[in-house]
């Protein structure tokens, strides 16, 4: 056992960490399920482990199920640990995303992970949609088994750019380029989303590989939730606040280590980018020509 300190040291130690320590605007934490999220489809399809401290999705012939941020929220990160569907998941696919759930002008910026048949590489697809525009995804073939144990998967959303993250690791960047006047999600606030649901139509290799519902159910494990960002409604300012720490300067842009990693990702596990479609594109979409 350690001994204890005088009762004096320790109220310097405390006063220390208050007076000394930088100002922190947000403090992020991993939340419990009930505490920032609530079910949006079928209930009895999700379930809660640990007190909510992490949660189980459900998919079998019955129903897919979802659930979605009790706010929404404009710039800012958020973190999922997800554990996929394991085996054989062709024709599932297990989604995370933030959206703006508006009809017309849609912003959404998307995680899609692709079922795949068992021993083929598990397959993310990205998409951004600002001011209604979509059609722009990306998809990476992740470099572990994603159904083994639990990954990080990171959005990150400021007034420069928007960076989805594997564990860290950078795997797409889309640039804010409203100054060259092409569309970027900047006054719609967005909810956070997840779905485990049914797209043998289109999910794994193009729709060619089917659901096998002899293994359902199929589950897929979350924990860890941690969203920090500008609630909304709330103030006013904060979206525009530079103090923001999402907003400081080590996140305008990747540092070097990302910036390798990034590279690293694109040419040894990218398979499919939009901006290289000359068959949906013949022309360079102009945000590919500005810069991802």
């Amino acid at each position: 056992m350690y001994p204890q300190r005088p009762l004096d040291l320790v109220m310097l130690a405390a006063f220390c960490v208050l007076a000394c320590s930088p100002l922190v605007l947000v403090l992020g934490r991993p939340a419990t399920f009930l505490q920032d999220f609530r079910v949006t489809w079928a209930d009895s399809h999700i379930r809660q482990i640990n007190g909510g401290e992490a949660i189980q999705l459900i998919l079998d012939q019955n129903s897919g199920c979802g659930f979605a941020s009790k706010r929404q929220y404009l710039f800012g990160r958020v973190s999922m640990k997800i554990k996929l569907v394991p085996g054989d998941s062709a024709g599932t696919v297990t989604a995370f995303y933030m959206n703006s759930n508006t009809d017309n002008v849609r912003d959404e910026l998307d995680f899609e992970f692709l079922g795949n048949r068992t021993g083929q590489p598990y397959t993310v697809q990205t998409n951004v949609y600002a001011h209604g525009k979509g059609d722009r995804e990306q998809r990476v073939n992740l470099w572990f088994d994603p159904a083994a144990d639990f990954h990080t998967y990171t959005i990150l959303w400021n007034h420069h750019h928007v960076v989805f993250y594997v564990d860290d690791v950078p795997i797409r960047v889309y640039k804010n380029n409203e100054a060259r006047r092409l569309p970027y999600p900047t006054y719609q606030p967005m909810g956070v989303y997840s779905t485990l649901w049914e797209a043998d139509d289109w999910a794994t290799r193009g729709g060619l590989e089917k659901i096998d519902w002899s293994k359902a159910p199929f589950y897929a494990y979350y924990k860890d939730f941690d969203i920090e960002g500008c609630t909304v409604p709330g103030p006013a300012s904060c979206a525009s606040n530079p103090r923001n720490w999402w907003e400081g300067a080590s996140y305008q842009q990747l540092s070097a280590m990302e910036a390798r990693r990034y590279r690293w990702v694109r040419m040894n596990h990218m398979i499919y980018d939009y901006c290289a479609d000359r068959s949906r594109y013949p022309m360079v979409p102009p945000e590919c020509e500005a810069g991802i």
